[in-house]
């Protein structure tokens, strides 16, 4: 299967206005590519429209909530309209929700579901005629090692990213059943220092964190940046990624040891922090566009991404 260089490519990346997104779209942008980028918030994306302007490439920006099936829609329609086509379809975004299961609502269940898995869903099913129309492309999915192992407090993004890699196998198999040399990847990333642990609701008491080590967004683009140009099924980010996918095949039980160990405590920080304090659960934040979180002195290199680029039995 053969794709298209960066510098040949029209991309759509949503999810773009901060965090892993945001970077990707920035590194696309600077190798080349010519670029949609979609968000819920448009001062945000119209910063990132700028950024990428600055350094004279293309970008265009549309306003979408990938919860509403029109609206995933309109971003690779618009792609269309303005390149004549869609070569890559980066599908980015998640919404947290840090609680213990039964002090989880049923709507708030469903809102991290409808962002994080029927977004994806929503994304592929808007993505795929135009990459079937150009005869080749790529669907690249951000997951996350929650999408092989569950943590506690995180039982619906976890269940949404179990999701997630449910449907894109089947669709895998499917577009290979058909002949179609369509790449479909998932890049399961491990704690990434982004705001996401800043923009999580949390019934926690306090703002939650993630389980340590934490890794640099840009080894995640980095990631995107490689699968869009050489088909790869499963992209793990974060030796720790590995680590726990290796460590959920061993022993499932041996991993539950592990979380029981470290997965509670792990998660929590000494700053008090309410449910009715500022999230993004229902509401994009109108001004956090960072790509890097607040745990920068906690973020540690990764050997095993680059021998995963480098190297295919990993």
């Amino acid at each position: 299967m053969q794709l298209k260089p960066i510098n040949q490519q029209v991309v759509a990346v949503v999810g773009a206005s901060s965090g892993i997104g945001r970077e990707a779209a920035l590194q696309f942008a600077k190798r080349g590519a010519k670029l949609v980028v979609s968000a819920r918030n448009e001062s945000k994306l119209a910063s990132l429209v700028d950024e990428i302007q600055g350094f004279g490439a293309e970008a265009t920006a549309i306003v979408a909530d990938v919860s509403v099936f029109e609206q995933v829609k309109a971003i690779a329609d618009r792609t269309v309209e303005v390149y004549g086509r869609l070569d890559t379809w980066v599908h980015c975004p998640a919404v947290g929700l840090f609680a213990t299961f039964d002090n989880t609502t049923p709507e708030e269940f469903k809102q991290v579901i409808d962002v994080g898995l029927m977004g994806q869903v929503y994304g592929a099913m808007a993505a795929l005629p135009h990459l079937k129309r150009e005869g080749r492309g790529a669907l690249i999915h951000i997951s996350s090692m929650e999408g092989v192992r569950s943590l506690p407090y995180q039982s619906a993004y976890s269940a949404a990213k179990h999701g997630v890699e449910g449907f894109i196998e089947a669709m895998r198999v499917e577009l290979q059943h058909e002949g179609l040399p369509i790449s479909v990847t998932s890049v399961k990333p491990a704690v990434i220092n982004t705001p996401f642990w800043n923009n999580g609701k949390t019934k926690l008491g306090v703002k939650p964190a993630g389980i340590p080590p934490y890794y640099d967004p840009r080894l995640v683009a980095d990631a995107i940046l490689h699968v869009a140009e050489h088909p790869t099924r499963d992209f793990f980010v974060g030796d720790a990624a590995r680590l726990l996918d290796g460590l959920q095949r061993i022993s499932p039980e041996l991993a539950d040891s592990l979380l029981l160990l470290i997965g509670f405590q792990g998660q929590r920080t000494n700053v008090p922090k309410s449910p009715d304090d500022r999230n993004n659960l229902y509401e994009p934040f109108p001004d956090d566009a960072r790509v890097d979180g607040d745990y920068s002195n906690l973020v540690i290199p990764s050997l095993s991404d680059w021998l995963a680029k480098n190297f295919s039995f990993l």
